[in-house]
């Protein structure tokens, strides 16, 4: 695994190895990123990632976020409760040296408190697969102010979604057994 482009390009993250079989661990793959980031750079949302304050929700490994930071994302706030996930999101955070512009969050994304700071322009939703826990997590997102008005919900999972009445399905896309959906606030 490795950022694709930007400021990080090449570099090569922590391996998640054998992992935490609790943990659910399972990365975005470099083509999915590539082509999700093609998306989101030059794609039909326009440039959602300079500039922007990224949430990054189910945070595993960091590679999302640490993308989107290698791309000119303003800053990343990592939301993960594994621990194995926090001590990845640690050691790729110190590999890109981005410690000033990341915060690393060890609470369960289903139960996010309430936002103390600026509102998120980008937000990566990707949750162990089919367990719904998508739903509870933008759910927590929404009603603790963590959205902008313009916001960019990017949600990977493998079974269709039930996005909440406050957010609209823009597209879903399909990478084998991934769908990437991106919804925006109504």
């Amino acid at each position: 695994m490795r950022i694709i482009a930007g400021n990080f390009r090449g570099l090569a993250l922590a391996s998640v190895g054998k992992g935490d079989a609790g943990a659910h661990l399972r990365p975005t793959t470099d083509r999915v990123r590539e082509s999700l980031f093609s998306v989101l750079v030059a794609g039909k949302y326009g440039d959602a990632v300079t500039d922007a304050r990224v949430l990054d929700l189910f945070a595993g490994t960091g590679a999302l976020g640490l993308e989107a930071l290698s791309r000119g994302a303003e800053c990343v706030t990592f939301v993960d409760d594994g621990r194995k996930a926090q001590s990845l999101v640690a050691q790729n955070i110190a590999k890109c040296k981005a410690e000033d512009v990341t915060t690393v969050m060890r609470v369960d994304a289903t139960r996010l408190p309430a936002n103390t700071s600026a509102p998120y322009d980008l937000v990566f939703l990707d949750p162990p697969y089919a367990k719904s826990l998508g739903e509870k997590a933008i759910a927590a997102a929404l009603s603790g102010g963590w959205l902008t008005p313009r916001a960019l919900v990017v949600w990977e999972d493998s079974a269709p979604i039930v996005p909440p009445d406050e957010l609209t399905l823009l597209d879903t896309r399909r990478y084998g057994d991934t769908k990437i959906n991106f919804l925006e606030p109504k």
